[in-house]
């Protein structure tokens, strides 16, 4: 790939930089991604499809490229590469929501004019539903957490996670952000944080609420820790840690080792609007920013009323 003439001066705590190659804008604005305090994990996957996309353009054994040589031509071969890759349609969107957003920094920074990965057509997912727990497998997998059958160490922690996960309609970094200052015991309140930094007060129900008086006075937390949930080392649990925990749940007392906090957050949303629940409240409860992200929750109970109709109807 040719290189361009030129490039950016930025100044770099007391010193000046040279910023003009790919890997260098990319760590730039990662750092700028950073300092918004943008989750771990959406960093962790900017991070690794920024770098993907670097390595792509960058010539073996070569130097990145000038930014403003990768033309529109070159940003089509790249998702062109995602393609023969065979990706699923829901990595390919991922991976061009993150170089979009980078390029819409670099317009920002004066660095190039024009956001050419705008231009590019945005892979078309499948509808999928995603799989959902009737209400009697939900209350049996948190109905045997809270029994400790397995007499787990930090038995009443974990029934508190999957009492908020599905009780609450969390995500699983939500519920780790949450600290001891969030939760209001009188009326049964959450103050949660969920994407973009918006904060939501949202309810937690009577299990919830014994799950919670039953761990706090258990809770082991570090000196100055102020998160609810917290590890063996008193320090606030990860996100990846509640993964596990699920998972472990899920495999030892269902067999299930495909469940994860998402999917109680799906049956949290689809068991409130198959009991009469309206979307907008249901939206407001889950922070979704569009009406047509908790669109998708009515698929999946029209989905299991023609599964009934056409187990019990006689014409069906």
């Amino acid at each position: 790939m040719r290189r361009c003439a030129g490039g950016r001066w930025r100044s770099s705590t007391s010193t000046w930089v040279f910023m003009s190659d790919l890997k260098t804008l990319a760590g730039a604005y990662l750092e700028e991604r950073r300092r918004e305090n943008v989750s771990a994990h959406t960093l962790r996957n900017y991070a690794s499809d920024l770098d993907q996309f670097t390595s792509y353009f960058t010539p073996p054994g070569g130097e990145p490229p000038d930014v403003r040589c990768i033309d529109m031509l070159g940003l089509r071969e790249w998702l062109g590469s995602l393609y023969d890759r065979r990706l699923a349609a829901v990595s390919m969107r991922r991976k061009l929501a993150a170089v979009r957003s980078f390029y819409r920094y670099l317009v920002r920074e004066g660095i190039v004019e024009v956001n050419v990965a705008k231009l590019l057509h945005t892979p078309k997912a499948p509808m999928k539903l995603p799989a959902v727990q009737t209400p009697e497998q939900t209350n049996h997998l948190l109905d045997e957490v809270a029994r400790n059958r397995m007499e787990r160490a930090q038995a009443g922690r974990d029934s508190l996670i999957l009492e908020l996960l599905y009780g609450s309609g969390l995500r699983a970094a939500e519920l780790v952000s949450l600290r001891l200052e969030d939760i209001d015991r009188s009326e049964r309140w959450l103050r949660v944080r969920g994407k973009g930094r918006k904060e939501r007060q949202v309810p937690y129900g009577g299990k919830a609420a014994s799950a919670l008086e039953a761990y706090l006075p258990e809770r082991k937390a570090a000196a100055g820790e102020a998160a609810l949930l917290v590890n063996h080392r008193g320090k606030r649990l990860s996100d990846r840690s509640v993964r596990n925990i699920v998972k472990f749940y899920a495999m030892q007392l269902t067999g299930d080792s495909s469940l994860h906090p998402h999917a109680l957050r799906h049956a949290f949303a689809t068991h409130l609007l198959s009991d009469g629940a309206d979307l907008r409240s249901i939206q407001e409860l889950l922070g979704h920013a569009r009406l047509a992200t908790t669109q998708k929750y009515t698929q999946v109970s029209l989905a299991d009323l023609m599964a009934v109709y056409d187990k019990s109807h006689p014409k069906a």
